[in-house]
């Protein structure tokens, strides 16, 4: 039974609007469930992709002599990518449609990370990972907007902290998957190689996503956005019930270059204090989480560690990130979005500046830090990502968690460089991590002042 109502009947104005039809279906593995674990695993591959950087820096280190500084590049020129993809693919997210935007990231990201291993060059090694960063870039805000517009209103903060479940996976793998392919061939374009895997992904993605009814009614495509609607209310059990789609259509804008910065003139105008603590949250929490990742294994060989150690004690720290999603899971529809950030965010990095403190090949504390760092850390996160999707509307959704993206981008990808080649030589390694401590924590302070929480909120 298709529930449509004239829209413009007197009567019209008195049922439920399309979008709280869609926020109050029951949550179904077999329909919401869906997406959420093809997105997922979207979302795994990205950590993956990402987390080769802290492999291949070492690699490469002593395969072409690289020098700190040269090899701080591989991983630099992968995060300006991801910068540049964070705004081009939300923007793209908000014009053009959540599924084709997620489909183009997949292969992008996929094609380029094979070619690295198809090169001996620095420089097109280099050139290849910003190439496949751009890729990479609109995985995460694209993913987040899609799978947010379709989770029910009440599992919704449940369901996007989860999502951030998959990326401890994909880190682990990348780590537990290198470690092996290195011990069986001893040559580092294996691990790239196997990053061929995220392409065959788009076809689930094609058949068994639809594109999202919020999108669709923000474009003024109301038939196409009741077509995915009604199908859902049939295939969850609901029981159907008429609605209207007058939700406010945003203009129609011809897509031209000028688009990306009429989305980040948009996002200033709507509120300058959300997207002010939005960009300030990315920016430090992701910048202190991509030192981590990316120079965990090469602080752990030059501590003591053996090469294959170092990059399974790395593995560790990513895959143990499942249980900290498990508990951000648990705490974020309890104690809201703002409170677990404002513990967990710079709880992560005094943690770090104990292992610093500690770090030695024949201290056993080592290891459990790591392991401790790579828990509450990926506490932080999950939630982050949560609340900067939940405080923008849908026309804004893409865009808003996409130029937030992609600050944190410039940051991870200049702020690891800084922080080994500037930082660490002035402060030394523990002076460094208290002053990534101390800017996360003002960043937290910031937010618990000017951001609003968005707990039980309905999407825009």
């Amino acid at each position: 039974m298709n529930a449509h109502a004239p829209t413009g009947s007197s009567s019209s104005t008195q049922l439920p609007t399309a979008s709280t039809v869609l926020q109050e279906l029951p949550f179904k593995w077999n329909v919401q469930g869906r997406i959420f674990i093809i997105g997922g695993l979207g979302f795994m591959f990205d950590a993956w992709d990402v987390s080769l950087n802290s492999i291949l820096i070492p690699l490469l280190r002593t395969e072409w002599g690289l020098e700190t500084g040269e090899a701080a590049w591989i991983g630099t020129a992968n995060l300006i990518g991801m910068a540049v993809g964070a705004f081009l693919w939300g923007t793209i997210a908000d014009r053009l449609g959540r599924k084709a935007a997620f489909s183009w990231t997949l292969g992008i990201f996929a094609v380029f990370t094979v070619a690295g291993a198809l090169t001996d060059s620095l420089g097109w090694f280099v050139f290849f990972r910003f190439l496949a960063g751009i890729g990479l870039g609109g995985a995460v805000p694209v993913d987040y907007a899609l799978v947010g517009e379709f989770t029910p209103r009440k599992q919704r903060g449940i369901i996007l902290t989860a999502m951030d479940g998959w990326w401890p996976i994909g880190a682990a793998l990348a780590g537990v998957v290198s470690a092996w392919l290195m011990a069986m061939f001893g040559d580092w374009r294996y691990p790239l190689l196997v990053m061929v895997l995220p392409a065959l992904l788009i076809m689930f993605v094609r058949l068994f996503i639809p594109e999202s009814p919020m999108y669709l009614l923000k474009q003024g495509r109301d038939q196409e956005a009741r077509k995915v609607i009604d199908d859902m209310v049939a295939r969850t059990g609901a029981e159907a019930r008429p609605y209207r789609t007058d939700m406010a259509a945003a203009q129609q804008e011809p897509f031209t270059p000028l688009a990306f910065v009429h989305q980040l003139v948009a996002l200033w105008r709507f509120s300058p204090k959300i997207t002010a603590v939005s960009w300030l949250l990315f920016l430090t929490i992701m910048t202190m989480y991509y030192i981590g990742l990316q120079w965990m294994p090469t602080f752990l060989i030059e501590a003591g560690y053996e090469q294959q150690r170092a990059f399974l004690t790395s593995a560790g720290m990513a895959g143990v990130g499942f249980l900290g999603v498990v508990i951000a899971a648990v705490l974020v529809e309890r104690t809201g979005r703002k409170a677990v950030l404002a513990i967990f965010a710079p709880a992560s990095g005094v943690l770090l500046v104990v292992l610093a403190m500690l770090l030695s090949a024949k201290n056993p504390a080592v290891l459990w830090l790591v392991l401790a760092y790579g828990t509450v850390v990926q506490i932080a996160i999950p939630v982050l990502y949560a609340y900067v999707s939940e405080m923008y509307p849908t026309a804004l959704r893409g865009s808003g968690f996409g130029w937030a993206s992609t600050i944190s981008r410039v940051g991870a990808g200049f702020g690891p460089l800084l922080f080994v080649t500037a930082l660490v030589p002035m402060l030394g390694l523990v002076g460094a991590f208290w002053t990534v401590t101390a800017v996360v924590s003002a960043a937290a302070l910031v937010m618990l002042f000017f951001a609003p929480e968005t707990k039980g909120q309905q999407l825009d």
